[in-house]
């Protein structure tokens, strides 16, 4: 029998390349539901190949433009209200940022599997998510390559054995540069990742590094160990897509090379392998593999987020929503490379901290940490 899977964010780098693996697969799954953001014409013709029961778009949708009896949702809150109705097998999180928490709680209240690519839900909701996740008994199952190598490696022994998480970082286009070189990047620069393609966002905080930050405290809500069980390196060629190191001295790590579909793929199929979409990894012609320690100095957006993880509260939200609100900037030309660093340093020292103990609450912080970059972007003298 057919498993059920509504994507959330289809239409977005992660979201194409899960349609990639359910159409490999389409004698094991059917398309329950769609969301897009705003692309609402990827999301049509997504529709029509896959005539799902379900669709849903932050903007209005043609429903002449749909298969017969597709019902279409539509809205700033389509894609939570998707997640509440669709009672889907698996549910792929794939929407980008801070506006996937909301759907990610109301698809969990269904108790089924979440194959979850989306770390800024539980950087920002990480309580909620676990208290909803206890009530419900959903199964929640990371898509990222890092935390998907992780939640692999861990497979080979109990919790009490291992000694830390290592999460790999490609470093980006910039991690050889100094902090003078930095001041000068554009946003062409910065979208050049050397071995990943992905979308403008996620590519911009693999340049800053946020991305791992974020990865730091996304380790420690998945697997629940703090901040000093778990360290980066910085890995360029992006072969080995993270560690563990267990108590006897024995490191555990997952390497294929560089495609998502792969731990898209295992996360739609977990326990079981099967036949993937990935060129097999052959050592014998790779490249050497290097490892670079990830200096928290030189790397302001991993030291912050450290500080974040150990201060808890909202810290991790404030985080996460001056990133984002930075990142915006740059995109506008409004800040500098090197100021999305220096807004989210002013954010996380401008705002005390608080219990995340309520949608609410983590609302609130991140609406804080937004105009918190805001006032540091007006008070750059030019």
């Amino acid at each position: 029998m057919k498993r059920s899977v509504l994507l959330l964010g289809a239409t977005g780098s992660i979201g194409t390349q899960t349609v990639d693996v359910l159409n490999l697969h389409a004698d094991r799954f059917s398309v329950f539901g769609l969301s897009c953001g705003r692309d609402v014409e990827t999301l049509y013709a997504q529709a029509n190949a896959l005539r799902p029961r379900f669709v849903a778009s932050v903007l209005p949708l043609d429903e002449t433009r749909l298969p017969e009896g597709t019902v279409a949702f539509s809205g700033p809150d389509a894609a939570e209200r998707l997640a509440a109705e669709a009672d889907a097998d698996v549910t792929v999180l794939a929407i980008s940022g801070y506006a996937a928490l909301r759907p990610l709680l109301a698809a969990i209240r269904h108790g089924k599997r979440i194959a979850i690519a989306n770390k800024e839900s539980l950087v920002c909701g990480g309580a909620l998510v676990d208290a909803a996740l206890a009530y419900s008994g959903a199964e929640l199952l990371p898509i990222d390559s890092e935390q998907s190598a992780i939640f692999q490696c861990l497979q080979n022994g109990g919790r009490e054995e291992v000694s830390r998480l290592i999460l790999t970082a490609s470093g980006g286009p910039f991690f050889l540069k100094t902090r003078e070189e930095l001041k000068t990047v554009s946003l062409a620069d910065a979208l050049k990742h050397p071995t990943w393609k992905m979308g403008r966002k996620i590519t911009l905080d693999s340049a800053t590094l946020m991305n791992k930050g974020l990865e730091i405290i996304e380790a420690s809500r998945l697997f629940h160990f703090d901040a000093d069980h778990i360290s980066v390196l910085i890995h360029p060629q992006s072969i080995v897509h993270s560690m563990v190191e267990y108590r006897d001295g024995t490191v555990m790590a997952n390497l294929s090379k560089p495609d998502m579909r792969l731990p898209i793929q295992y996360a739609l199929t977990y326990p079981e392998r099967t036949e993937s979409p990935s060129e097999p990894l052959k050592l014998d012609t790779a490249h050497p593999l290097e490892f670079y320690p990830a200096d928290p100095e030189r790397f302001r957006a991993i030291r912050m987020a450290y500080d974040a993880l150990r201060s808890d509260g909202i810290m991790p939200t404030v985080y996460n929503g001056a990133n984002e609100r930075a990142a915006e900037l740059f995109f506008e030309g409004r800040i500098a490379f090197c100021e999305i660093e220096d807004g989210v340093e002013y954010a996380l020292n401008a705002i005390g901290n608080r219990p995340a103990d309520s949608i609410e609450a983590i609302a609130a912080a991140d609406a804080a940490a937004r105009y918190a970059v805001d006032r540091f972007e007006k008070s750059l003298k030019r």
